[in-house]
């Protein structure tokens, strides 16, 4: 679909935008509490992560029927936020990239499958920021939080795609888990092979200029 198409299918539903509006609240005061200094150049870096996932994410590999997709790593930036400034500003970015996907791929159905969906996922990808000098445990454990958002939403909202006789669990765990293991596997060779650690010297030194 058009970008106009999408924001007019987006649209058609007031309830799920009425849920983003308090999720991304509740974010906030999540970040205000916290006192995470959203500065002129965090924000910039919050900007370019946004848009190198959103160009990662064009390039997928396969896109499964009802939304979910399989990229060259479009997780990598969230992660790498997370990691250099903590797991607030992971969900953040996470939250916004959520929004992002919706606009680029919507797939409706009522607002809590909105919210399984597209930004708690990938806020889940946030909880990098607690294991900051262990990229590959907070690689797995990042990618795990959004399966099991994934894996929720595919129970509850999407179980009679379910072929004849198999469980919602079942096909939930099938779909999710095979699509979000390529993924994460692309994802923990590319973290694997990052200089995390000079990347991060560079990002905090130019964020101290």
């Amino acid at each position: 679909m058009s970008f106009s198409k999408n924001m007019e299918e987006i649209l058609k539903h007031p309830t799920s935008l009425a849920a983003l509006l308090a999720l991304i609240i509740l974010v906030v005061v999540a970040i205000k509490v916290r006192k995470v200094k959203l500065d002129t150049h965090m924000i910039a870096q919050i900007g370019i992560a946004l848009a190198l996932a959103t160009v990662l994410k064009v390039f997928r590999i396969y896109h499964l029927p009802q939304g979910g997709s399989v990229t060259l790593g479009s997780m990598i930036p969230i992660l790498l936020m997370a990691l250099f400034y903590g797991p607030e500003v992971g969900f953040l970015t996470g939250f916004l990239y959520g929004i992002i996907t919706l606009i680029m791929d919507p797939y409706i159905l009522q607002p809590v499958q909105v919210l399984f969906d597209y930004p708690l996922p990938f806020m889940a990808l946030g909880l990098a920021g607690y294991f900051k000098d262990k990229k590959i445990v907070a690689t797995i454990v990042a990618v795990f939080g959004r399966f099991i958002c994934h894996f929720i939403s595919g129970v509850v909202f999407f179980g009679s795609y379910a072929p004849k006789g198999q469980s919602p669990v079942v096909y939930s765990f099938l779909v999710n888990g095979g699509f979000l293991a390529i993924e994460g596997a692309i994802c923990l060779v590319i973290m694997a092979v990052l200089p995390v650690k000079q990347l991060y010297s560079i990002a905090v030194k130019n964020h101290a200029v």
